[in-house]
């Protein structure tokens, strides 16, 4: 039998951890909503059996990656506007932590869909190597694999860049 108050009760409190997690995954506050959103409709078919297994947490934050992962495959993902929006900010005008945090943003979504999943998951989410690849549904050596090769990939944008380095220490997301 399906408790929907229960249901609701953990969408209402995993909701934000969720969107933060697709907003890494994907660099689009809107788009992460969508994703949570169909995660959470995944979570809903399955949620007598999740309940009695205590996996919530873990299927649901599956659930979001897997909806990324997903919507990556899409060709039609690809589309990017051509034009900057005249309403926004510029760049000249944010402070340092903000710049950086778009660099690094921006980094990410240069990688691969796997690869970026494993940097956010195993250093956004804090996951062991073992947790991503059950999540990912992959062998471990794979996890390690990508996570070095996308930890390559943006540590060559930064060094090759001619804007200074992202600054080293926490940046709060």
């Amino acid at each position: 039998m399906r408790d929907e108050a229960a249901f609701v009760e953990f969408a209402q409190s995993s909701r934000d951890r969720l969107r933060r997690t697709a907003y890494l995954l994907c660099g689009d506050w809107d788009q992460a909503s969508d994703f949570v959103q169909e995660g959470l409709v995944r979570v809903y078919v399955r949620w007598p059996r999740l309940v009695r297994n205590g996996g919530e947490h873990a299927y649901a934050r599956k659930a979001v990656v897997s909806a990324f992962l997903d919507h990556a495959r899409r060709r039609s993902s690809t589309e990017r506007p051509q034009e900057a929006d005249p309403t926004l900010a510029s760049d000249e005008d944010v402070a340092t932590a903000v710049t950086d945090r778009a660099a690094l943003l921006a980094a990410l979504a240069d990688l691969a869909p796997r690869q970026r999943a494993c940097v956010v998951l195993r250093y956004f989410e804090d996951l062991s190597v073992e947790q991503t690849a059950a999540l990912l549904g992959c062998t471990e050596g794979t996890v390690k694999s990508q996570t070095s090769r996308a930890l390559f990939s943006l540590r060559s944008v930064f060094e090759d860049s001619s804007t200074d380095e992202p600054s080293r220490g926490a940046v709060s997301w």
